[in-house]
């Protein structure tokens, strides 16, 4: 049975800064981690959590997920990103921690990307300021379980200075998840004389979370383009939406030698894609 990850209550909550005082390390300090979620084999969660929550003047700068780019999964691969935590304390910074959640709000939360560590690896660029990383996993297999869970994920951030005081954000920014695509073009026929023509064939095809297999992506625009032998600019002739299976098929006039492609822009869910070039000999 495939596991549902969902963000589950800490002490019994789903809060990820529910507490009075945190319970301190022996050096003094709180770990992130025990204030986070936690991924729980349950249905979504519902129930009520407190806002942000800060103590002390930590502040966060700046996070990065995945290096600014769209985080893509396919049906198989696991993949395996970074999320980083800049930020600043007069004493310097201790910990860096950050999870990604979707859902509508932290009281309905149907999915979680946790990392591993329970502490970020940190490393000062000031003697105020750090950056910390955390790693963390894309999984089709466990938490990445539904299409439900394609586009927009909101990302939890935490800080902490080395004199204890820290500061909680649910969700600092947002960044995408993506069902990977893929894009095929046939032009025949092989070769063909000038003025004859051509018919050029595809199919835009998606990751489905649901089943793990590649479908289809129906009603979508593409554009076909084409490119001269000696050329490596290629310049749009139409634009061709896919049908109910994702297939694709038109027709042009075969003038010189050249490749021809579909080139999909992508969606907030389904990232671009462009098919290798189709060599047609023009006789």
């Amino acid at each position: 049975m495939r596991i549902r990850a969902t963000v589950a209550a800490v002490s019994g909550a789903l809060a990820l800064s529910a507490l009075a005082v945190p319970a301190a390390q022996a050096d003094g300090h709180v770990s992130l981690a025990s204030l986070a979620p936690t991924v729980s084999k349950i249905t979504p969660f519902t129930g009520s959590t407190p806002a942000d929550e800060r103590e002390g003047d930590t502040q966060i700068t700046g996070v990065t997920v995945n290096a600014g780019k769209d985080i893509v999964v396919g049906t198989t691969q696991k993949k395996t990103f970074t999320i980083s935590v800049t930020a600043t304390d007069p004493s310097g910074i201790a910990d860096g921690y950050a999870i990604l959640w979707h859902g509508a709000d932290m009281d309905h939360v149907d999915g979680a990307i946790t990392p591993d560590a329970e502490t970020g690896t940190c490393t000062a660029t000031s003697a105020t300021a750090g950056t910390c990383k955390v790693t963390v996993v894309a999984d089709p297999n466990e938490n990445i379980y539904a299409n439900i869970l394609a586009g927009t994920w909101k990302v939890w951030a935490g800080a902490q200075g080395n004199d204890g005081d820290y500061v909680i954000t649910e969700a600092y920014k947002t960044a995408r998840v993506q069902r990977a695509s893929t894009l095929t073009v046939n032009a025949a026929p092989e070769p063909v004389k000038k003025g004859k023509t051509v018919t050029v064939t595809g199919k835009l095809a998606r990751a489905n979370w649901d089943d793990l297999k590649y479908h289809g992506y129906t009603g979508q625009s593409v554009q076909l383009q084409f490119r001269k032998k000696n050329s490596d600019t290629y310049t749009t002739l139409k634009t061709v939406k896919t049908d109910s299976t994702g297939n694709l098929k038109t027709t042009t006039t075969a003038t010189v030698d050249g490749y021809f492609r579909y080139s999909f822009a992508g969606t907030s869910t389904t990232p671009a894609v462009k098919a290798a070039g189709d060599y047609v000999d023009v006789q």
